[in-house]
Order: structure tokens, then sequence, then C-alpha cells
């Protein structure tokens, strides 16, 4: 259920989150002012320390959202970078098997065209599912069998195999840390804390003996607006490789076209 909503458009997730701030917002400030406010005592300190009160937790609240969201978004931007070093390790492979002997060299560039293949075509959809994909191991396993069985006869041929061998390690290195990212996502304990932090900062608005109800309203409506899109913020960027936002493949699709493509 929950991966499903994550899966929906931000068009609709948006408004979905906002509208049910909102709502809450105001139908609880109508529950509040009708049934709690009427039985209550107030006087003039009284909204001072009210005041103070939800000053005191909107900036704990903040610094909590504040936090989660800065994490979010280094997790994203992380990802981002690390989708980029594996392309780029690709392109700088390719180009160094290029060099090999006939006999090896189709072999290596073929192995580097399906593996970029079943990246662009089948591991993405995996993982903008939230599944981790697994067929590329044979994919690189056969390729680095061909390419260790490789002996180098010059000087020459030994350079270009360490060079090639070292931009190989960077591509693995690359390539398991994109895959260990593809569960990356907030605890279920931080997104407790966002929500019950939200509801919390709402009730407080609520407790104010204002004479105009649509003054009140409007206060804790565009409260609840604000918490809104900063909760959708951290929904939207919250699995890199998930949504409308979630990273795309085309920094490989640009290589396969440019680089690799008959």
């Amino acid at each position: 259920m929950v991966d499903a909503f994550f899966n929906l458009p931000l068009l609709v997730t948006g408004p979905i989150i906002v509208g049910f701030l909102c709502t809450y917002a105001v139908v609880g400030m109508l529950l509040v002012r009708r049934y709690a406010i009427p039985r209550m005592k107030f006087n003039d300190n009284d909204s001072n320390y009210g005041s103070g009160m939800v000053q005191a937790i909107m900036v704990f609240y903040g610094l909590s959202v504040a936090l989660i969201a800065m994490n979010v978004w280094q997790t994203y931007t992380n990802v981002s970078q690390v989708i980029s070093q594996e392309a780029t390790a690709i392109a700088g492979l390719y180009r160094d098997v290029s060099g090999y002997p006939d006999a090896i060299r189709g072999q290596l560039q073929q192995g580097l065209r399906d593996y970029l293949d079943y990246t662009i075509h089948q591991a993405w959809p995996l993982q903008a599912k939230g599944q981790v994909p697994t067929g590329g191991i044979e994919i690189m396993n056969h390729f680095q069998s061909v390419l260790i069985g490789f002996e180098p006869a010059t000087e020459g041929q030994k350079i270009l195999h360490a060079e090639t061998l070292h931009a190989y390690n960077a591509m693995i290195q690359a390539r398991r840390m994109r895959l260990d990212a593809v569960g990356a996502q907030l605890p279920g304990i931080l997104w407790f804390v966002i929500i019950l932090g939200a509801m919390i900062g709402l009730n407080a608005a609520f407790f104010f003996k204002l004479e105009d109800p649509r003054v009140h309203g409007a206060h804790v409506v565009l409260l609840a607006v604000f918490m809104g899109l900063v909760i959708f913020m951290i929904f939207a960027l919250d699995r890199p490789f998930v949504g409308d936002l979630g990273l795309r493949p085309d920094s490989y699709q640009l290589i396969y076209d440019q680089l690799m493509k008959k």
C-alpha cells in the first residue's frame, strides 16, 4: 500500500498530502472552537503563553524536519553522482578495450554493450519498483573472465591492460553503490515523527480564542499548507529511483547512443 502511494504521480500525491493537512486543520479548529474553547477560561496572558508554546513546538519541529530534508536531498544527489560515475567509468572502459587486439576486442565491447542495454531496459524498471536487479552479474562475470584471461605481449599492452583493470574496478564499485542505493529510504520511525509532529503543531494552533473564526481558519490553513509542502518535498525525494522525480538512465543512454551504437 505504501509502495503504491510512492508510485503515484506527484500531481496526485502533492494535493493529497496538502489537502489532508488542510482538512485536518479546518475540521480540528472548528471542533476545538465549538466544543473545547467554550469550556475553557482565557485571560490576556493566556494568548502570550499559547503563542510562545506554538513557537517552541514549531521551532523544534522545523529543525527536525529541516535535518531530515537535508539528509534526503543529500542522499538523492549522492545517488545521482554515483550514476554519473558508473556511466563515466563504462565510457572510459569501452575506449580502453578498443585498443585491445582484434581477437578479444569484439568480445569486450559486446559485453559492455550488453551490460548497458540490460541496465537501461531491464535493470532500471526494476529499480523504479524498489527491486534490486541481479541480471547484470552474469554479464559482468563473463566480461571479467575474458578481460583477466588476456595476457599482454608488449609494454604498451601491459600499460593499457592495467588502466583497463583500473577502469573496470571503478565501474564495479560504482555499480555496487548504485544497487545499494535502490533500497535507500527514510525509516518508518522518521516518517512517524514527521507526521505526528505536524499534527501536534496544528493542534497547538487550535487553542486560541480569536473572535473571527475566518481569521483563525486562515492562520491554521496557511500553517497546514506550509507543513504539507515540506512533507511533500521529503516524500518526492525519499526514494531516489521511484516516482516522477526518480533518477533516469539518461547518462547510460547517452553513452550507448554516442559511443557504442553500431
